[in-house]
């Protein structure tokens, strides 16, 4: 066997430069980059083999390790799992730095490799700087961290088991029903190692992704249960963008007169004005939507996880006779609500059901509700779009300047946590494909700014808007710089509204008190944060790494800071002073929360007898 001498560090390089994916004929090169932070544990080890001229993989300088993790998670997102990139670390608090993202690549089947640097194999200078020790077992470190949260983990004790594990992670990155974060943990001693190498290793690999079609069995299973309801409702998942099964879907909603609402990662995958489209579904969905699955006999989920927030915890659908057929490539997902479980690609089975239908002769038992419901929630996004405040600038009403008026119909929003992620996905009009890219699996505050980034790198063509609340914007914003530094524009919109709003709502709506969720001065009269707000200066920040920063309070504001920010060469920031609690709720949903079943506060218990009742009328699994 034709062997090649070169490090761990140089042959992992390698390897991951050589691989490509074949989706449906298209041959597509996997791996596109490296984010990384260099320390002693992968400085002179990976980074030796990254300064090397010998691959193409481009190396991004991170900022923080959560941070350039979110830019691959982005990149991926943006790019529908078609090309990923890795993140590399040094060991102890750099490679924990990475554990949060890489529970949001999990949570969000998002492939993403992570290569953290890790103690010494050897264990002669143990301790080393930075290395957890733990007296009853040697062999764990702080990357042991890594393995709830990733789908394949391997640490690499010796040069010859790079193979393998390489093979293993290549395996679940390309693997529609199993992609997730995959952690390859590198002692710093072992990635300077030399091993003869087998060419065959080394060389270009192509990993074809298979489509699991569906079996006829359960097509014919499906068409029978379908046959028999008259008010099917169909819950849109983000299996629907992965598959490229938007055509699909549009196909089989008009051809059978099914309504459909969208998840977070389904929304956009059809556009706004698709008249089967009710919007978002669950807790932060549309009344269109809510009231249709409510009554709906059948619920067909395509491409979904199924989670509490798109099922209402599991109240939402409240027909006694309502059943319902999953479809997904992932069978944990499939079994989820007792539901008729079809393991398939989206595309494949919408395509065979529509067959089948289509010689039954089936057609939906709805007549104008369809109608009804879309116009309702149209005329009430409209009166969103234009409300009037007198403190000022109402949230929902930025979002109309910015959609109907101020941003181009091709922008990209990027979003994922608090208020934002429900007001979106309620009101946002999603007028062109891939516009819309918000990350609410993990709802990781953080995430905005820097995956921003990532979609830039993606689609560097096009205009990227973060649009986040000034709680995620503190929480985490590092590759803000890494932006001005590469050279590619982010724009973020930055809506203050003095703290933790999305939280202090569920908080007060609860029977509690306003408690620590806002940002306020301590008083020194209560001892708690009671006292004024923070006056932050967020356009300021921005200015100060060397972006540009304006500042809106009022609609005319609004509109003269993003022409000022369209015009900019350079990342720009937005400040929007925002009236606190001005963000959409409500519309048909429930969504469970552990409240105090005994509290000094008369509210807090009435609220708990509420959720009591709701959970009474949820569906037990």
């Amino acid at each position: 066997m034709k062997t090649e001498r070169m490090t761990v560090a140089q042959a992992l390089v390698r390897f991951l430069d050589n691989q490509y994916i074949n989706v449906d004929g298209e041959e597509i090169k996997f791996v596109q980059g490296v984010c990384g932070i260099f320390g002693h544990g992968n400085v002179v080890g990976l980074g030796e083999a990254l300064e090397s001229d010998q691959h193409s993989l481009r190396y991004y300088q991170g900022k923080n390790e959560q941070g350039m993790a979110h830019i691959a998670l982005g990149f991926t997102k943006q790019k529908r799992r078609k090309q990923i990139m890795a993140v590399t670390s040094s060991i102890g608090p750099g490679a924990l730095n990475m554990v949060t993202a890489a529970g949001t690549a999990t949570s969000n089947r998002l492939p993403v490799l992570f290569l953290p640097g890790e103690a010494y194999a050897t264990r002669q200078p143990d301790p080393v700087l930075q290395q957890i020790e733990q007296p009853h077992d040697y062999n764990i470190t702080a990357n042991d961290a890594f393995k709830p949260v990733s789908k394949y983990w391997d640490r690499i004790a010796r040069p010859e088991q790079l193979m393998a594990a390489c093979i293993n992670g290549m395996r679940v990155l390309t693997d529609p029903a199993e992609m997730g974060a995959v952690t390859l943990c590198l002692p710093q001693d072992v990635q300077g190692e030399v091993y003869d190498y087998p060419v065959e290793f080394l060389e270009k690999r192509v990993h074809y992704v298979q489509r699991r079609d569906i079996d006829p069995a359960m097509v014919q299973r499906a068409a029978d249960l379908i046959m028999k309801k008259e008010k099917p409702f169909i819950i849109a998942g983000g299996g629907i963008g992965y598959s490229d099964a938007a055509a699909e879907l549009i196909e089989f909603t008009k051809e059978f007169n099914i309504p459909f609402g969208e998840t977070q990662a389904g929304k956009g995958v059809v556009l706004f004005d698709n008249p089967y489209n009710m919007g978002g579904a669950g807790l932060t969905g549309t009344s269109a939507t809510n009231k249709l699955a409510a009554k709906a006999d059948l619920i067909l989920g395509i491409g979904t996880r199924l989670n509490d927030f798109c099922t209402c915890s599991k109240w939402a659908y409240q027909h006694e006779e309502m059943d319902m057929i999953s479809i997904n490539v992932n069978p944990l997902d499939a079994y989820k609500m007792n539901a008729m479980p079809i393991f398939a690609d989206a595309k494949l089975a919408l395509k065979a059901l529509t067959a089948e239908l289509r010689k039954r002769g089936y057609k939906s038992g709805y007549t104008t509700e369809i109608a009804e419901a879309r116009n309702e929630w149209d005329t009430e996004v409209d009166r969103l779009y234009t409300l009037e405040h007198p403190d000022g600038l109402a949230q929902t009403r930025i979002l109309g300047e910015l959609n109907d008026k101020l941003l181009p119909k091709d922008a990209i929003m990027v979003t994922a946590s608090g208020s934002l992620p429900s007001d979106l996905q309620r009101v946002w009009r999603c007028r062109e494909e891939g516009v819309y890219h918000v990350e609410y699996a993990f709802s990781c505050m953080g995430y905005e700014v820097n995956a921003a980034l990532g979609v830039k790198i993606a689609e560097p063509d096009r205009e990227v808007y973060a649009i986040l609340g000034d709680g995620s914007f503190q929480m985490l914003h590092s590759e803000f710089v890494t932006s001005l530094q590469e050279g590619l524009k982010i724009n973020l919109i930055v809506l203050d509204n003095n703290g933790c709003q999305c939280i202090h709502n569920l908080q007060r709506g609860q029977g509690i008190p306003s408690f620590a969720n806002e940002y306020r001065y301590r008083d020194e009269k209560t001892g708690r944060l009671t006292g004024e707000y923070l006056p932050i200066d967020f356009a300021m920040v921005a200015r100060g790494y060397g972006g540009n920063g304006y500042t809106a309070t009022n609609v005319e504001e609004l509109a003269e800071g993003v022409k000022a920010m369209q015009d900019s060469d350079k990342s720009t920031l937005i400040d929007i002073k925002t009236v606190p609690g001005t963000m959409t709720d409500g519309y048909d949903a429930w969504w469970r929360v552990g409240v105090a079943q005994k509290s000094r506060h008369q509210a807090v218990e009435e609220a708990a007898a509420d959720v009591a009742k709701h959970v009474e009328q949820a569906r037990k699994f």
